[in-house]
């Protein structure tokens, strides 16, 4: 099982003769993702890198079955591709699409809540299930399949984890690059729980920035509602308060939008924060590694303990031998005293010398 897209996925792009949309399309083509056409209004009814174009989305959704969408729109025209993605019956849209105004974002971001669809970015890497379908322009290759769940803010430091995870040997269930400007369709706390629901999910990599509360109120869920192991990394440490770094909704704006400031709140909700994303490899295996040695089951050590018992009985019969023997050495007490009354013999030999003596005066008197 996978999260947002697999190998059964049937995806469209949506600007998929452009420039950007042919290049992307040609990589998750060659990957295995199952792309079953395109959207370029005005030019349905081609075929495009092997691939049918549609005049709209709902076109696509009719003709191809399709259920995915990429988004590769100008700014001036993504936040209408979005909304006409959600009204045709697209399940999960991928906007990659920077710099979409925040206005427009107001509109698709109310737009979308009637809708059951599921909006990733914009400003965002996209989503890859490894080995089944990868929906975005991320480097396929660093990606391989596991059960460590991604979720991130920056686009480059989700190839920078999953290169971690893939190299201590436990790779990645599904990464979803959730994007970094101040509106996203898709907030890190329902990316995380998109993940901790999957049974295909050991263990999260959650990855913020300075800026917003997003990283604060999935700590807080994680710690009233998480069931696995997550680690965390924040990026913008050394970042000047007040001033944009990189993405659009990188920016301080108060005490708890600091690095310092999400580091301390999620460590307080259980999360294992690394200072460095250099250690979130190392990090993930050393709590697995710990959370499996503490659910090891103990049955294997009561042998051990009956063996401890045989030992104790053992020593308990050797004590009491010990305990049996020792009235000998009492019995050799009365010898060494038998031999010491042999002394008074000596002391009735005085005696009979002052006998001896007597007779001797005895006879003076008689002569």
């Amino acid at each position: 099982m996978a999260v947002l897209v697999d190998k059964k996925s049937r995806v469209i792009v949506q600007g998929f003769t452009g420039s950007e949309g042919t290049f992307h399309a040609t990589q998750m083509i060659e990957y295995g993702t199952n792309v079953v056409g395109g959207v370029t209004p005005g030019k349905g009814g081609s075929t495009h890198l092997g691939k049918p174009v549609f005049n709209t989305v709902t076109e696509a959704v009719s003709k191809a079955g399709a259920n995915v969408t990429i988004i590769f729109v100008p700014p001036a025209f993504a936040a209408d591709a979005i909304m006409e993605a959600a009204e045709a019956g697209i399940k999960v849209i991928v906007c990659i699409t920077e710099g979409i105004p925040v206005k427009d974002m107001i509109k698709v971001k109310d737009y979308i809540k009637s809708r059951a669809c599921t909006l990733i970015g914009p400003n965002c890497p996209g989503v890859i299930t490894p080995g089944q379908a990868k929906v975005g322009i991320m480097p396929g290759f660093v990606f391989k399949p596991g059960k460590v769940g991604i979720v991130s803010k920056s686009g480059t430091l989700t190839y920078e984890a999953a290169d971690q995870i893939v190299k201590a040997g436990l790779g990645v269930s599904t990464a979803i690059g959730i994007g970094g400007d101040p509106i996203i369709g898709t907030p890190t706390k329902e990316a995380v729980e998109l993940l901790m629901n999957d049974p295909q999910t050991e263990a999260i990599v959650m990855i913020g920035e300075i800026g917003g509360n997003y990283e604060a109120l999935a700590g807080k869920w994680i710690k009233q509602h998480g069931t696995k192991p997550v680690v965390g990394f924040i990026a913008g440490q050394t970042a000047p308060a007040g001033r944009r770094m990189g993405h659009a909704g990188a920016i301080v704006g108060g005490h708890d939008d600091t690095a310092a400031a999400k580091m301390r709140i999620l460590r307080e909700c259980g999360v294992t924060v690394v200072e460095s994303p250099a250690k979130i490899g190392e990090a993930m295996a050393e709590l697995l590694k710990k959370i499996k040695t503490k659910a090891a089951p103990k049955k294997p050590a009561k042998p051990a303990k009956k063996a401890s018992k045989t030992a104790a009985k053992n020593k308990a019969k050797s004590a009491t031998k010990k305990k049996a023997s020792k009235p000998a050495k009492k019995t050799g007490k009365p010898v060494a005293k038998k031999k010491a009354a042999k002394k008074p013999a000596k002391k009735a030999a005085k005696p009979l010398a002052k006998k001896k003596s007597v007779k001797k005066s005895s006879s003076k008197k008689r002569k």
